[in-house]
């Protein structure tokens, strides 16, 4: 009886003990959902852009505030969330509060190191495009068009705000960024005249209201080229590299990953050669087959020499500005139909519509993927296939379409939609959570990442066979020396003569893909080092599977499960899948 009793006891107390830890633990979690739901309404009210983009359409009519004020009002309540942020413990939160709580710590801080440290607002005129604000409003039908017409108005009315911000605030840009805004702020007057003509024939009865903010808007944007042109652009001296220390920083933010600098360039050094050596052993049996005169020549036994020969004989075969949307539509099936057959991933249902970019955004790359906001309500994704600029000559189409050959597109609509960036994207938006900060706030590192992952699981399972194979480790290759370059050139003076001739000799890529990729380096920082450390986060995720379970037999079930907690950074989806 007495033993019962103590047991009784004991029972009681320790049952008293767990429900007093998980009302203190639910309290946490609590205070920390309210705490993020309010930051979040915060931001979205301090940046419509954002709200945007994201699917909430409660600020499409506005404008952020760029000017030194609304910079400062921006820096105060990062600031004041952070604070309080810090007051609570994430040890002490459930699984997914536990990450969601690290994840906006960390954007947090990113956002004060953004305006504290980089001042992005002061040097980089790109930063006042408001194109794609004005663009976001007509590409998707999320409300009937003389609504998001009216929106429109709204924001082309705040126009010459910005333009006001920019011109009070830029100081000595690097030369790169001015010369890049002058070309973009004509490509925004063309949109709000020419673009907008288009959708304003839909819905006519908008003509009258929408044409004066079109003229307002229009004036401040030539205003502001002249401005760029005559004034910006003579004392536009600023160093594009942002430097060492700010790169070290920037890069741990951007990556969310707990590999240094050096590590990534010592593993990058070591899978350029690996990569290579791969491509020579697929590239040489596609060479005999080529070149049936030529299968035991001394040519044979120059590595580079055979890659090239065979990238040159791949890229004979290459599309058109008339067949390239056609092709793009039939690869998109074959992949699908050749995911659902070796059935490794759950295929979405959501819509996926092919379109053609539209001329402002072309000439970078021949596709995109343009998935709807996480808060979007039925939103369809855009895979965007671009011919080429209309004012680009024979020879620069050739040399585009020789890099994104009939081969290539089929790796790359794998990248972009299937099963890459529009099968993950679909997975990530059905995630859902106590707060958004997933939602809002997800990884370019685990995104990009998993995208160059599907391009390696569908070459596992055989997928287009050796010509596909052999773009695909030419996409590996560009990823490496994505990285490379990201680090070369902002912390290690990496001149362009020494980025094109590694794009080029080592990375096997045509010259005007070099060009655009030295460009893009220099007006960006950190961003290009998130596909090959993605793919790298992304591998060491299966591969931790496989030490825990074995030998995967049921490749769905996996990565049904690495793509079922939206888009963290990858050592978030390692730690929720018990790895």
């Amino acid at each position: 009886m007495r033993t019962a009793i103590i047991l009784a006891v004991t029972v009681a107390l320790l049952f008293s003990s767990l429900t007093i830890a998980n009302g203190r633990g639910r309290a946490d979690d609590s205070r920390f959902e309210t705490l993020a739901h309010s930051y979040i309404e915060e931001l979205l009210r301090l940046s419509p852009e954002t709200s945007t983009a994201l699917g909430d359409h409660r600020y499409d009519a506005r404008l952020g505030d760029y000017s030194i004020a609304g910079v400062s009002r921006a820096r105060e309540v990062t600031a004041k969330y952070l604070d309080e942020l810090k007051k609570i413990e994430a040890r002490k939160l459930g699984a997914q509060n536990s990450v969601d709580y690290r994840i906006l710590r960390e954007q947090l801080e990113r956002r004060l190191f953004a305006i504290d440290t980089l001042r992005e607002h002061e040097w980089n005129p790109l930063a006042y495009n408001m194109g794609s604000a004005i663009y976001a409003l007509v590409a998707r039908d999320f409300a009937p068009l003389s609504e998001r017409l009216a929106s429109v108005k709204g924001r082309l009315e705040g126009i010459p705000a910005v333009v006001a911000a920019a011109r009070a605030n830029l100081k000595n840009p690097p030369r790169v960024h001015t010369e890049t805004a002058i070309i973009q702020n004509k490509g925004n007057i063309a949109l709000i005249t020419t673009e907008l003509e288009r959708f304003i024939l839909q819905a006519p009865q908008m003509r009258a209201t929408l044409a004066p903010s079109q003229d307002k808007a229009k004036r401040a944007l030539e205003d502001y080229g002249q401005f760029l042109e005559k004034e910006l652009l003579p004392r536009s001296t600023g160093d594009f590299r942002i430097g060492h220390a700010k790169f070290r920083q920037k890069l741990r933010y951007s990556l969310a990953s707990d590999l240094s600098k050096e590590e990534i360039m010592r593993r990058a050094q070591g899978d350029l050669k690996r990569t290579q050596d791969e491509m020579y052993q697929i590239a040489l049996p596609l060479h005999r087959k080529f070149f049936p005169a030529e299968a035991n020549g001394a040519k044979l036994r120059d590595p580079k020499g055979v890659i090239k020969i065979v990238l040159a004989k791949l890229a004979e075969q290459r599309p058109t500005n008339e067949t390239i949307v056609p092709r793009a539509k039939d690869t998109l099936k074959e992949t699908t139909d050749f995911v659902r057959a070796k059935n490794f991933i759950t295929i979405p249902d959501e819509p996926v519509n092919i379109i053609v970019m539209p001329e402002f955004q072309r000439g970078v790359a021949v596709a995109y993927c343009d998935s709807a906001g996480p808060l979007e309500k039925n939103g369809t994704t855009f895979y965007a296939i671009s011919p080429t600029p209309a004012d680009w000559t024979p020879a620069r189409a050739e040399s585009f379409f020789r890099e994104y050959n009939d081969f290539m597109l089929q790796d790359l609509t794998i990248h972009e939609a299937m099963p890459g960036h529009y099968l993950q994207l679909a997975h990530s938006n059905r995630f859902r959570a106590p707060t958004l900060v997933r939602a809002i706030f997800s990884s370019g590192t685990f995104v990009e990442g998993w995208a160059v992952y599907a391009e390696q699981v569908m070459a596992e399972n055989g997928y287009g066979g050796a010509e596909v194979k052999m773009q695909q480790l030419k996409m590996r290759l560009r990823l490496i020396i994505n990285a490379m370059l990201d680090q070369g050139i902002h912390t290690a003076g990496m001149t362009e003569q020494e980025a094109m001739r590694l794009m080029m000799e080592e990375g096997f890529q045509e010259e005007g893909e070099a060009a655009g990729k030295w460009r893009r380096a220099n007006l960006s920082s950190t961003q290009l080092s998130t596909y090959y450390v993605g793919s790298l986060e992304v591998n060491d995720i299966r591969q931790a599977y496989e030490r825990k379970h074995g030998k995967v037999m049921d490749m769905k079930r996996m990565h049904d499960q690495m793509l079922s907690f939206g888009s963290p950074a990858p050592k978030y989806v390692k730690e929720l899948m018990g790895l």
